[in-house]
C-alpha cells in the first residue's frame, strides 16, 4: 500500500489559491477570524494571512472555499497527511472509550504503546510526554540525572552541550541554549551550563563543526552529561550537515562517556526519507526525542526513548505529566507509527524529495534566478532567497504572499529562507504543480510592486 492511497478519493482541485474561491463563506470569514485572534489572542506568532477551516491530505481550505496545498505541514506534524482516516478513526474510537486516566493509575493502552514504540525504534524504555518542548526538557533532566548517578559528575556541576543556531523549543531551559536574540531578549536570567558554550571556551559550538565539540569535551569532558543536537537544523533554515558530522559527534560522545541526544521532533518519522534523520548515518542515539508526527497531527504526543540504565535514573515522583501516556494519545501514536510503515512513507518521501530538489535546482541554475540555493533531505527542504536581487523592499515574505495567492502555503524562516515541507502523502503530480506555482511566484515577485503583493497597505513583519 502506498501512502497516497488513503487520499485517493480526493478530487484534484482544478483551481488553487485566490482563483478557487467559491463566493460563499462557511461560518466566520477569513477577516473575521483574523480580527478575533488579533484582538483576543496573544501576539506571539505572526501568521501568514490565511485561515484553515478544513484539511485533508495535502490540501487545506479557508472559510471562503479557497483551496491551497500545504507546504509547511504544521512544522512536520502532519507527515501522514491532514486528517489521515486511520489515525482519525483511532482517535474517535478511543475517545469514546477512555481518554485520560493520569499516571496515578494504570490504563489499558499505555503499556501496549510503550512496548510498541520501544520495539519500533529499538530501545528498552519510553518516557511519554505531550509536546516537543516537554520532551526536550525531559531529555535535559534525564541527561543531568544520568550524569550524576552513573557518570559521577559532582553535584550541580553537569554541563549539557548544544550547537549554535539550535531550536529545541521555547521554555526557559531551552532558550537558555539558544543563540537567537528573539528567543532570549528580555527573558533572562538563563540556566547555566547548558547550550553551545563551554565554560573554558572562547567561542560557541558551531553546527557541522565536530572539532568544536571535541574541544569542549577535551576541556570539560568529565563534567559533560549530554550533547543535544538536531540531525537537521529546521528552524535555522533546513541546514543539512556534511556527511560524517553526526557520526564524528557520536564517536566523541562515546569516547568521553557523554549521552548523544538526538532531537528528531521535526526531522524524524519519515520526513527526510528515512524513519529517522540519523538513520542516514546509521547511528543510534543514546536518547531519542520524538514528537509532532508521532500522532499524525491529530493529538499532542511526544516521547523520550532510551535504555533502562538511563531512564531508570528517574524514580517515581521525580518527573511526569498529567497527560503523558494517556490512552487517547497512546492509541493514536500506535496507529500513526503503523501508518508510516504500512504505507511506505519514508521511501515515498525520499523519492518525492529528490524530484523536488532536482526541479528547484533548475531554478537555481537560471542566470536571473533569485534563488541562491536549494537544500534538504527527503521532503524537508528549503530555498534560500537572494533578497538583494529583488529590490523594492521585497523579500521571502513577499514570495510567500504570492505563493498563497497562487495556492501554495509556506513561510519564511530566518528572514530569507523558505521552508518547503509538504505532507508526505503528496503525489508526483502535486509536487510538479507545487514547483510550477513556486516558480511563478519567484518570477512575479520581480515585476510586482510591494503594494500590489500586499494588496494595498504594506504590513511590516
Amino acid at each position: 500500500m502506498t501512502n497516497t492511497a488513503p487520499f485517493a478519493h480526493i478530487e484534484t482541485p482544478a483551481l488553487l489559491g485566490d482563483e478557487s474561491a467559491t463566493g460563499s463563506v462557511t461560518g466566520l470569514s477569513t477577516q473575521e477570524v483574523i480580527q478575533l485572534e488579533h484582538e483576543y489572542g496573544a501576539h506571539n506568532y505572526h501568521p501568514l494571512p490565511v485561515v484553515f477551516s478544513r484539511a485533508e491530505g495535502v490540501y487545506v481550505w479557508d472559510p471562503e472555499g479557497r483551496c491551497y496545498m500545504d507546504f509547511l505541514s504544521a512544522y512536520s506534524a502532519v507527515n501522514q497527511g491532514h486528517t489521515h482516516p486511520r489515525i482519525l478513526k483511532t482517535l474517535i474510537d478511543q475517545a469514546g472509550t477512555l481518554a485520560l486516566s493520569s499516571r496515578a493509575f494504570y490504563n489499558n493502552i499505555f503499556g501496549q504503546y510503550a512496548k510498541f514504540v520501544t520495539e519500533y525504534f529499538g530501545y528498552e524504555m519510553v518516557l511519554p510526554m505531550n509536546t516537543g518542548a516537554e520532551a526536550v526538557e525531559t531529555a535535559i533532566k534525564l541527561a543531568r540525572r544520568w550524569g550524576y548517578d552513573k557518570k559521577g559528575i559532582a553535584p550541580d556541576q553537569a554541563i549539557l552541550l548544544a550547537c549554535k543556531e539550535n531550536f529545541h523549543g521555547r521554555t526557559i531551559s531551552i532558550v537558555s541554549m539558544s543563540t537567537d536574540p528573539s528567543a532570549r531578549a528580555g527573558f533572562g536570567p538563563f540556566n547555566p551550563n547548558i547550550g553551545p558554550v563551554c565554560p573554558a571556551g572562547k567561542g560557541s559550538l558551531r553546527y557541522n563543526h565536530a572539532e568544536d565539540l571535541e574541544a569542549a569535551l577535551k576541556a570539560h569532558g568529565d563534567r559533560v552529561c549530554g550533547f543535544l543536537v538536531e540531525p537537521i537544523q529546521g528552524e535555522a533554515g533546513v541546514v543539512v550537515p556534511d556527511e560524517g558530522y553526526l557520526t564524528r559527534c557520536y564517536e566523541l560522545c562515546k569516547q568521553y562517556n557523554v549521552l548523544f541526544i538526538a532531537d528528531e521532533i521535526q526531522s524524524g518519522l519519515a520526513r527526510t526519507g528515512k524513519m529517522l534523520a540519523i538513520d542516514h548515518e546509521n547511528i543510534k542515539a543514546d536518547v531519542l526525542i520524538l514528537g509532532k508526527a508521532l500522532s499524525g497531527g491529530i493529538y499532542p504526543v511526544s516521547a523520550v526513548l532510551a535504555s533502562k540504565e538511563i531512564l531508570l535514573t528517574i524514580r517515581p515522583g521525580e518527573h511526569g505529566s498529567t497527560y503523558g501516556g494517556n490512552p487517547l494519545g497512546s492509541a493514536v501514536a500506535i496507529t500513526a507509527l503503523s501508518v508510516l510503515k504500512d504505507e511506505n512513507v519514508a521511501e515515498h518521501a525520499d523519492k518525492m524529495g529528490k524530484l523536488f530538489r532536482a526541479e528547484m535546482q533548475k531554478e537555481v541554475e537560471r542566470s536571473s534566478s533569485i534563488v541562491g540555493k536549494v537544500r534538504g533531505l527527503g521532503l524537508l527542504n528549503a530555498i534560500v532567497i537572494e533578497e538583494e536581487r529583488i529590490g523594492g523592499g521585497k523579500g521571502a515574505w513577499e514570495v510567500c504572499l504570492l505563493l498563497k495567492k497562487y495556492g501554495v502555503l509556506a513561510k519564511p524562516t530566518h528572514r530569507n529562507i523558505i521552508r518547503l515541507a509538504p505532507p508526505l502523502c503528496i503525489t508526483e503530480a502535486e509536487i510538479m504543480r507545487g514547483v510550477e506555482i513556486i516558480k511563478r511566484a519567484l518570477a512575479d515577485v520581480m515585476t510586482m510592486s510591494i503594494e500590489q503583493i500586499h494588496g494595498g497597505k504594506v504590513e511590516h513583519h
